[in-house]
């Protein structure tokens, strides 16, 4: 007979454990995982600011990328990864082990949930399905139902204890589903004393969800909040008595009043600051588990002082950052999700956040952390599955160790074929390895294709750069799980997969116009102005998008009729240097300070910048809605009006 749950815990904790300790043991290690910086945001919401990137504090960040002090992070990628890099630091950050003071998290509690994206176009509504690294990430959490979940989230915990300070705190937001399993586990971690209390959270609405018409309301999630050691940090919030309170004996008060907590439960429907976010609310960002500003502000304020540091490893549509922003705390936020992503730049960028990183975990570190995904699928079986949809018989095992190489012999032509993982950001170092094996491996190629899941977004630059004609670079269909599913083996898709070529973005001729010699402030010299303007947006095939039929024409009617409808953000960097995206200026779809048309970007930047002799190197990058990112780069001579 299969053993219960409560039976599998020990072992579940167990490898848990293991799998935690091999990623400690390995911080030191040569191929320790570390963080590629994408982007460093330095937020500008509105075009007609001329003087902002002038301003000391931000020309200062222009510099060391937060080598001299803090730098925000938003880090897109399996946090078991960030987190293994946080604790090993690297060249610019030392290791945050013991450094952080608060950790919340809010991770997906809901195994029977559709993950579906809504992506809104002008004139349609399309339903996005999961990303490959996605599709992976939960068909991995969610194999087993609750034991795959807890097998997911002992590991992240374990290392979020070793992250904290010896005065943290970490607060585990979470349903009836999975909540009191997850306290066996927080029990186990940070043990039974250190268990401090568990706070109840009102979600909506008294009359609940559709299931209660035939149940009980499903009124509250459940917060479970621990702490490091017995020396923690604990601020007790109160709010002011009402000017016309007095006691029973008549006597005003003297204290500061109710603690802040007997007011998060009130039944007084007209608090709406301690439930969930309503459909009307302003702060709403259309993302569906989005949690209220309010209850992070109270659980930051009680648990940090100013200037903390503050994690969220699940950070869904960003409201700890967001938050921790606005209270004077230093903050890092991660998640798996694209989607996530933006939603939590945009928002970031729109509440003029001070300068903050976007960071991608490093590509090459996932064939040592992570040999497989799930129990029974492993990243070669998925390989071999793509070289024979795409016609490659696999070579030899002795030379082909990682199961994902092929060759096609065509009319006398050795074709040699390379399936990237699925878990990695194919970019110019792919590129180059492709082309190495091409000339190299079992006595040489005539040319090398190169299929890929998720690419870098100076891709199309690399590619251009090599100028190889025997190289060539397809996207593998992130729908290709799906179609197998449906299907039942590889046979019955067999001609039926596209194997697209890549998007690309291209910009009209930038023009740098020199501002008028008008008397400048102390401290500032003179300015120029820069034009940018977007020309086209040429998106990879609807094929290659997790797209049904239906939505997938809704699709190719868009990009048909308004191919620049499909950028979900853009941003400029004026003096690109090849390694960090530096945006300096940014659009987004629904930042009406730029424009009031919210399911489109503006199509041009104008903004001013300190003048340089010679020419500038402009790089554009852009994200489109599906976060597909693209970006082009133009070498602007100084008088190019």
């Amino acid at each position: 007979m299969a053993k219960s749950l409560l039976e599998q815990l020990p072992e579940i904790v167990a490898r848990g454990r293991l799998q935690a300790e091999k990623i400690l043991e390995g911080l030191d290690g040569r191929h320790r995982v570390s963080l590629q910086t994408r982007e460093w945001v330095l937020p500008s919401k509105d075009t007609r600011d001329s003087d902002w990137i002038a301003a000391a504090d931000r020309q200062a960040h222009l510099g060391g990328e937060g080598r001299a002090d803090w730098t925000n992070r938003l880090i897109y990628g399996d946090n078991l990864l960030a987190m293994a890099a946080l604790l090993a630091g690297d060249e610019h950050t030392p290791s945050l082990r013991g450094k952080i003071d608060l950790i919340y998290i809010d991770p997906p509690f809901d195994s029977k949930a559709d993950y579906r994206t809504k992506v809104a176009l002008p004139g349609v509504e399309l339903e996005q399905k999961l990303t490959v690294i996605e599709q992976f990430a939960y068909s991995d959490t969610w194999s087993d139902d609750t034991a795959s979940y807890l097998a997911m989230i002992t590991p992240r915990l374990i290392l979020m204890r070793e992250l904290l300070a010896e005065t943290g705190s970490i607060y585990v937001h979470l349903d009836a589903t999975v909540g009191h399993y997850v306290k066996i586990v927080l029990d186990e971690i940070f043990g039974k004393e250190r268990f401090e209390r568990e706070i109840v959270w009102r979600i909506g609405w008294i009359s609940g969800y559709k299931s209660a018409a035939v149940n009980w309301v499903r009124n509250h999630d459940n917060i479970y909040y621990y702490t490091k050691s017995p020396d923690f940090i604990f601020n007790k919030l109160y709010i002011p008595y009402a000017k016309d309170y007095v006691r029973r004996d008549g006597k005003k008060p003297e204290g500061a009043g109710y603690p802040i907590e007997d007011t998060w439960n009130c039944s007084d429907m007209d608090r709406m600051d301690s439930i969930q976010i309503m459909s009307f609310s302003r702060e709403k960002v259309g993302y569906e588990t989005q949690k209220n500003e309010n209850l992070l502000a109270r659980i930051i304020e009680a648990s940090t002082h100013p200037g903390a540091l503050v994690v969220d490893a699940f950070g869904g549509s960003g409201t700890v950052a967001v938050v921790a922003e606005k209270l004077g705390r230093r903050w890092i936020t991660s998640d798996l999700g694209k989607p996530a992503c933006m939603i939590m730049r945009k928002r970031l960028i729109d509440q003029g956040a001070k300068p903050f990183l976007y960071q991608a975990i490093g590509d090459y570190q996932v064939e040592a952390a992570k040999s497989s995904l799930g129990r029974k699928f492993r990243i070669g079986d998925l390989s071999g599955i793509v070289l024979s949809l795409y016609g490659a018989l696999p070579l030899p095992p002795e030379d082909n160790p990682l199961r994902n190489l092929g060759a096609v012999v065509f009319a006398g032509k050795k074709t040699l074929v390379l399936v990237d993982s699925p878990n990695k950001l194919t970019g110019d170092a792919t590129l180059r390895k492709a082309i190495a094996q091409r000339e190299h491996l079992l006595g040489g190629w005539d040319r090398v294709v190169l299929l890929g899941w998720n690419f870098e977004p100076s891709i199309g630059r690399s590619i251009a750069a090599l100028n190889d004609a025997r190289l060539e670079v397809l996207v593998i269909p992130p729908d290709l799980l799906d179609r197998l599913r449906k299907k039942g083996d590889t046979e019955k898709l067999r001609g039926q997969v596209c194997f697209s070529s890549l998007q690309y973005l291209t910009i009209k001729p930038v023009r740098r116009v020199p501002s008028p010699p008008t008397p400048l402030p102390a401290g500032e010299g003179r300015q120029e102005q820069l034009h940018v303007t977007l020309d086209n947006y040429v998106l990879l095939s609807p094929e290659a998008i997790n797209l049904d039929e239906e939505n997938r024409k809704k699709l190719l009617k868009v990009m048909n009729a308004e191919p620049l409808a499909l950028i979900e953000y853009w941003a400029v960097d004026p003096d690109y240097d090849g390694e960090v995206f530096r945006s300096v200026w940014q659009d987004y779809r629904g930042n009406t300070a730029n424009d009031d048309d919210a399911l489109r970007v503006v199509t041009q930047a104008s903004f001013s910048v300190p003048h340089r002799p010679g020419a500038r190197r402009v790089c554009v990058r852009a994200v489109d809605v599906f976060g597909f990112e693209a970006e082009v780069v133009q070498v602007v001579a100084e008088n190019a009006t």
